[in-house]
């Protein structure tokens, strides 16, 4: 019997933009003062819903503004839906923004082990992990060197290498491998296969069909922040490039 380990129910997310720029915190202030601050309901996803099975691999696929980022915000706790809600079981390892989960004063040393904290592993399992995941971030040279000095690049690396080294229950990628070089990405995809070997369940958000198809075992569509098509690869991919 397969084990759902993501459940999206109903979920729908506003946001409130601010239709008058503002220039200043002390213009903003004379304008909140006033009553003359206002505001567009932003609506970025709309009663989304939708669950995933343990080790499947679920592409999420749409143009810029569709949704995606927002949902896999959702789905990793990094925001909370307005209304709707997500059930998820097990460790999950989001690969969402590039930096996101690093403080930039920190040495990558350092933010290896914070990092491998936060996601509930204790220092003598990231001791043991350490050489393996600075070797495939390629970052040898680097290991003592505070992270705001890194390229787009460095970081994604870095932050892929962790979140792949540690094994999580549900890994969340978002267009973050788009940042490093064409060798670097190939290693990526190498380790993702891997992990799909391994029964660990995937979200990947990427614009490649070509990847979303090679890698995916079901993909979601969103559109203007609904889903306009759910379910086997060809049958959706083939749609959407019309």
């Amino acid at each position: 019997m397969n084990e759902t380990v993501i459940d999206v129910k109903q979920v729908s997310m506003h946001f409130n933009l601010m239709i008058e720029r503002v220039d200043s915190i002390k213009e903003y202030l004379l304008k909140l003062f006033k009553g003359e601050l206002f505001y567009n309901d932003f609506v970025a996803l709309n009663k989304v819903s939708f669950s995933v099975q343990k080790g499947e691999i679920v592409g999420l696929i749409g143009l810029n503004g569709a949704g995606k980022s927002t949902l896999l915000k959702i789905i990793a706790g990094v925001l909370k839906p307005t209304s709707g809600y997500v059930i998820t079981k097990g460790t999950i390892a989001p690969l969402i923004e590039v930096g996101a989960g690093f403080d930039p004063e920190l040495t990558a040393r350092e933010n290896i082990y914070l990092n491998g904290a936060i996601l509930g592993y204790t220092k003598k399992f990231m001791d043991e992990k350490f050489d393996e995941i600075i070797d495939f971030a390629e970052l040898r040279s680097f290991v003592d060197v505070p992270v705001k000095n890194f390229s787009s690049g460095m970081y994604a690396r870095l932050g892929f290498s962790i979140a792949t080294m540690v094994q999580p229950d549900i890994l969340i990628v978002d267009e973050v491998l788009s940042v490093g070089d064409y060798r670097f990405q190939e290693k990526c995809e190498d380790r993702i296969n891997k992990m799909i070997e391994q029964g660990i369940t995937i979200i990947l958000v990427s614009h490649s069909i070509d990847m979303i198809k090679r890698i995916c075992t079901k993909v979601v569509w969103l559109d203007h922040g609904q889903i306009k098509d759910i379910g086997a690869i060809d049958k959706v991919c083939n749609e959407y490039e019309k």
